[in-house]
């Protein structure tokens, strides 16, 4: 493990929230380094708060002073700027649905009902009976493929478990590391 921490550089923690600083990612993981000390990783977190609130503030301070500028010569501008401070729009469900026939219903039990007719039309299957296996749990092994798009669709710079195998570590083994996956997953799969 210490030998692949050394060969394989750490990727560069992004930060996801715009008003987010590189003091407050340094401070972030060194947080992170400390969780074995909880008195001085509580003082970190303290730190990381009061950093992240201020920036935040800061942030938001900027784009109204902004959006009061463009009031008047970028209106375009001034609400894409409201859309980002506020977030996503959210619509309010009305609390109605249409029947079959195209009526508005509103009685919560006849909506449910409405509900559950849907589930049935949308899972009705009128394939013709096919045999069932009975008494024979062993479904076919895990391919190697299989294991190797899984490894590729997951996402990079992710916290490891608690085995602190990660991502890039399994990639960086290539085959070997695919084979060792996949040969583990079909032991579990077949031992239960």
């Amino acid at each position: 493990m210490e030998a692949a921490t050394e060969v394989i550089p750490k990727a560069k923690r992004k930060a996801k929230q715009k008003w987010m600083t590189d003091e407050i990612l340094n401070l972030m993981e060194e947080r992170r380094c400390a969780k074995g000390n909880k008195e001085k990783y509580e003082q970190i977190h303290k730190k990381v708060q009061e950093k992240f609130n201020m920036s935040k503030e800061n942030w938001i301070n900027e784009k109204c002073k902004e959006i009061e500028q463009q009031r008047k010569y970028a209106p375009q501008t001034m609400y894409r700027n409201i859309e980002e401070i506020t977030g996503k729009r959210t619509f309010l469900s009305t609390g109605c649905i249409k029947a079959m026939n195209g009526d508005i219903i509103i009685d919560k039990e006849k909506i449910l009902e409405r509900w559950a007719e849907y589930i049935r039309e949308l899972f009705k299957d009128d394939r013709k009976d096919h045999n069932i296996m009975k008494n024979n749990f062993a479904g076919p092994p895990i391919m190697k493929d299989e294991v190797e798009t899984a490894i590729k669709k997951m996402k990079h710079g992710k916290a490891t478990g608690p085995d602190n195998i990660s991502v890039e570590l399994i990639e960086a083994l290539e085959d070997f590391g695919i084979g060792k996956v996949t040969h583990l997953r079909n032991e579990i799969y077949d031992t239960g």
